[in-house]
């Protein structure tokens, strides 16, 4: 083999397979896991608003083996976004570059990312409201997790990594890499939104389009700026809100999820 073998442009078809192959290691497999769950219960006895979607829930009745599967799970969960990166810094430039999501400009990240949060934080309540009057969503319980001291860091953690995992390879890799492959700008983000929609239908359908058309104003975004930084932080504020704030504040406050 020569040296231009070894050098020579991956072909789409290699990049094609890559794709597919991240996906079906990270968030591709948590949505074909989400529609055999929304299956699930559809099929089960008793309307969908009857059945709940725990997040964040205990692995064992010992505080300190449940906190290490935790944190194993945040671990290795963020295995497929190093994955990715590393897969990316095959191309010409730097891939924290190409994705934005290094320190360069940190005041303009964070405050994007609170406006974003914003934009998509109240509608989405207002969304989650009406899909639980309709009955379309499940009972979502966003933390389940036990009343220990490390309950708050952890959920945190678990806010963190969702957003850098979905961020970074639902908006980041999966739109650069279908730039590459020469796809339409409108398939594009409607294959990225689908994708972040379908891997919440386990919540119902009020899920799955919340989260649709959160992920077009992502990839809008994205497209725009070429940051993926400012989405991490805007999905990070949504998700400890909604966790952290399930796990301190009265039950009661969440009836309506």
């Amino acid at each position: 083999m020569t040296v231009e073998e070894l050098t020579r442009p991956v072909s789409r078809q290699v990049l094609g397979t890559e794709t597919l192959l991240v996906l079906g290691l990270s968030l591709g497999q948590s949505a074909v896991y989400a529609l055999v769950s929304i299956i699930a219960k559809l099929t089960a006895d008793g309307p969908l608003s009857k059945q709940t979607a725990a997040l964040n829930t205990s692995h064992s009745a010992r505080p300190w083996l449940d906190l290490t599967y935790q944190l194993l799970g945040i671990v290795f969960a963020l295995l497929p976004v190093l994955l990715a990166v590393h897969l990316l810094a095959r191309d010409p430039g730097d891939p924290g570059r190409t994705l934005g999501v290094d320190l360069r400009r940190p005041g303009s990240d964070l405050a994007r990312g609170a406006g974003l949060a914003a934009l998509i934080g109240l509608p989405g309540l207002a969304l989650f409201w009406a899909a639980a009057q309709l009955g379309v969503n499940a009972t979502l319980v966003p933390a389940g997790l036990p009343d220990v001291w490390w309950a708050v860091p952890v959920l945190i953690l678990a806010a963190a990594q969702n957003a850098v995992l979905e961020e970074v390879i639902v908006v980041g890799y999966l739109v650069t890499r279908l730039r590459q492959l020469q796809w339409r700008l409108g398939v594009v983000l409607a294959a990225s939104a689908v994708l972040r929609g379908s891997y919440h239908l386990y919540q119902g359908f009020g899920a799955f389009v919340g989260n649709a058309v959160m992920g077009v104003v992502f990839g809008l975004f994205y497209l725009r700026t070429k940051r993926v930084m400012p989405l991490i932080v805007a999905h990070t504020l949504l998700d400890v809100v909604a966790f952290v704030g399930y796990a301190l504040l009265p039950k009661a406050w969440f009836s309506w999820l």
